[in-house]
């Protein structure tokens, strides 16, 4: 009787911590993602105002990962021991900052040396916000938390790219470029709203006032619970980054990367192509559709997944489909174009909340926070990869299809490594009871 009383009372206690902040971190990311994909819709006015190249144009929008990676795990090490409040605040200004300094990314090298400053910047979030919400989610409630966080890539391109496109079509307005207002409007706001961090989020539920007392014992209880059933917990970050389980996983979401950034950074002006137009606010609200499917995709399939256990054998079949949807883009027709991107997104931003299930299962504290962030890091160098794999093929094949095949043959070797991961152990299907960590005393293999 008392397990289920306590069970109630975590509940509630993560019932306001998804109310109070899922909500914030969601807008965070709506932005960093706005930041970081925005040059897709910058792409045409930029090169021809500035002459760039579609070599340099795809080296710049992949270049961004190398800094990226680079600082991942440094970069969540220090906001294990000096907090997310501070730290993720931090990321948010900085980025934001350098995201608006492309106002002046004139020439081939003031372009790159940007993209490489802003993956700098904002090395750290994502992992940051991952770990961040095992603090306050336990098992059984993480992947339908993870789902609502990652509302935020379809969201940054359901409000974004008609807000990008309006502010493109400012082109002129008092002497600057549309691709300079979008810049640096969109990279402002991300500062605006790193600076509320500073006062809005909280480190951990101890520090919660908003929790009553009772419930944020019972939180903190069964964090702790699930903790302890978990060998890595007291391990070093160098021990844990020599775990083959943590480097299969890196491999896993590469290849999820390979796919989706293929796909992101070009979907302006695919559908431009589709439509016959120049990107604008036309273009924008048309590229929003794809999104959209994205979000309820993300809306559902993550807590089915919750619901259900699936974890492997669902995030393959969404890789397959979103393969599947990539390959049908190489059309020319319109329609069954458009549609064919509303499978390709829901499908590889859906998958990724189930993903992010697999390592906490096996991983906690310091631990952890080094793993994710090697994971997201080694996994998000694939978006430098897979802007310079679709010119590559492109222009190997002389066909603008022969880019698309290859990111769609990525997303398929993707759902092999999953459907590998089952027999692992490490994407083989959960329930309720086998999330509860083993008794006391009991062995664990890594």
């Amino acid at each position: 009787m008392e397990a289920v009383v306590n069970k109630e009372l975590a509940n509630r206690a993560m019932d306001k911590a998804q109310k109070k902040i899922v909500p914030f971190i969601l807008l965070m990311y709506v932005l960093a993602f706005l930041d970081r994909a925005n040059i897709g819709f910058a792409k045409q006015a930029l090169q021809l105002d500035t002459g760039l190249s579609d070599a340099a144009f795809a080296l710049g929008a992949g270049i961004f990962f190398l800094g990226y990676a680079v600082f991942e795990v440094p970069s969540n090490i220090i906001m294990h021991y000096v907090g997310a409040r501070v730290w993720l605040a931090r990321i948010m200004i900085t980025w934001g900052l350098v995201a608006a300094g492309f106002i002046w990314a004139t020439t081939e090298t003031s372009f790159l040396i940007l993209r490489v400053l802003l993956g700098i910047a904002e090395a750290g979030f994502f992992p940051g916000i991952i770990y961040y919400l095992t603090f306050w989610f336990s098992s059984r409630r993480r992947s339908s938390v993870m789902g609502l966080f990652y509302f935020g890539a379809p969201l940054s391109f359901i409000f974004g790219s008609p807000l990008s496109g309006l502010l493109l079509d400012m082109d002129g307005m008092l002497g600057f470029h549309g691709w300079q207002w979008m810049f640096v409007v969109e990279g402002l706001l991300a500062s605006v709203v790193g600076i509320w961090a500073l006062s809005y989020l909280v480190d951990r539920p101890q520090k919660a006032n908003w929790i009553p007392e009772d419930e944020k014992k019972a939180l903190i209880a069964e964090l702790e619970e699930e903790n302890a059933g978990k060998p890595t917990e007291h391990a070093s970050a160098l021990k844990v980054l020599g775990n083959f389980k943590v480097w299969y996983l890196c491999a896993i979401y590469f290849m999820i990367q390979v796919s989706v950034y293929g796909v992101t950074f070009y979907l302006p002006t695919q559908v431009a192509g589709f439509l016959g137009k120049k990107v604008g606010l036309m273009v924008g609200l048309v590229s929003a559709i794809p999104w959209i499917c994205a979000l309820i995709a993300n809306a559902t399939i993550p807590r089915y997944s919750d619901r259900s256990g699936k974890r492997g054998i669902l995030a393959a079949f969404l890789m397959t489909c979103a393969g599947a949807g990539v390959y049908a883009s190489a059309t020319n027709y319109p329609l069954v174009g458009v549609l064919a991107l509303c499978v390709a997104s829901a499908g590889y931003f859906s998958c990724q909340p189930v993903f992010w299930t697999m390592p906490t299962r096996f991983l906690s504290g310091v631990g952890a926070a080094s793993a994710i962030a090697l994971i997201n890091s080694i996994g998000n160098l694939g978006g430098f990869i897979a802007p310079n794999l679709r010119v590559w093929a492109e222009q190997t094949f002389h066909s603008s299809s022969a880019g698309l095949y290859a990111l769609g043959s990525a997303s398929f070797i993707c759902a092999l490594l999953f459907l590998i991961s089952i027999p692992m152990g490490i994407g083989s299907n959960t329930t309720q009871a086998n999330e509860i960590p083993p008794a006391a005393g009991q062995k664990h293999s890594v």
